[in-house]
């Protein structure tokens, strides 16, 4: 076995994935999603969502909230979907997970991929993600295209199909092969975020169809990851922002909890310590002190 002597974090988040019931409706099954269905029953906790705000859990609330240890929502008095307004941004800005590790001395990496030349081409768009401000708050943890033609990052579809049409150099490559560039990534820097969407979306779609490929596209990518982890000894985190693919007979989002896994060395320090997603950013830099 491979041993790093510090903590190692993978943390993968999700959209859009909430704990609901086993129904016809709720692709979320080990036929789908084996890697996955076995994380959340041995591994996993229901965790709070709603963050005691009236209505539905939306993304930018939800994220900021995540991201900050801040209940966003309760701050903004509302649940806030899609791209975060100004309120938001200056919150997740002021203080969140990437800032409090680079200041604890740790190295810190988003892997996602932007189509951009530098971080300096996302300064000026109208609209961020809650991701993307933060990630703008420690810019050496921004990924770009060149780092995704040198496989140093991830597309957020894992494969890479969706961008063939502007970028068809760069190869598809199979989620396991997805999975392989995260964990070199993870083996450079102590905490290694990625970002799926996609589930997000088919849930939105209400499409089954599309939900199952999307869930064992991730799957597939979720297996490969598993065994690096275990063989690395790192501890991975999978976690989402609210409810959706596991009720595709309900428009739009579920006030369902979200799971929260945690796998590896750290696993029951961090359990222990999520109970809504206010408390995932205290946690993590938790266990970071703790390390």
């Amino acid at each position: 076995m491979l041993y790093f002597w510090h903590l190692k974090v993978i943390f993968l988040f999700i959209d859009g994935v909430g704990m609901g019931r086993p129904s016809s409706e709720n692709p979320l099954n080990a036929e789908v999603c084996p890697t996955l269905r076995r994380l959340l029953a041995r591994h996993a906790k229901p965790i709070d969502a709603c963050l005691g705000v009236a209505g539905i859990p939306q993304s930018a609330t939800g994220q900021a909230t995540m991201f900050t240890g801040v209940n966003c929502a309760e701050a903004v008095g509302r649940h806030c979907e899609g791209f975060p307004g100004q309120e938001l941004r200056q919150i997740v800005s002021r203080d969140n997970l990437f800032l409090e590790l680079k200041k604890r001395g740790r190295r810190v990496k988003f892997a996602d991929a932007y189509l951009v030349e530098s971080p300096s081409e996302l300064a000026d768009r109208r609209f961020k993600s809650v991701t993307t401000v933060m990630a703008l708050t420690v810019p050496e943890t921004v990924s770009t295209v060149a780092d995704l033609v040198d496989d140093r990052a991830l597309l957020q579809d894992l494969t890479r199909e969706t961008i063939q049409d502007r970028y068809p150099d760069i190869p598809v490559i199979p989620p396991s092969r997805a999975a392989e560039h995260l964990f070199r990534l993870a083996r450079a820097n102590d905490l290694t975020l990625y970002e799926f969407f996609q589930t997000d979306v088919s849930g939105h779609s209400m499409d089954y169809a599309r939900a199952c490929a999307v869930l064992r596209t991730y799957d597939r990518f979720l297996a490969a990851l598993v065994r690096y982890v275990e063989a690395a000894d790192m501890t991975l985190v999978i976690t989402s922002d609210h409810g959706n693919i596991e009720a595709l007979g309900e428009r739009g989002h579920t006030r369902n909890p979200v799971p929260f896994i945690a796998y590896g060395p750290k696993e029951r320090f961090l359990r222990d310590r999520v109970a809504s997603l206010v408390d995932v950013t205290p946690a993590l830099l938790a266990a970071f002190d703790a390390a």
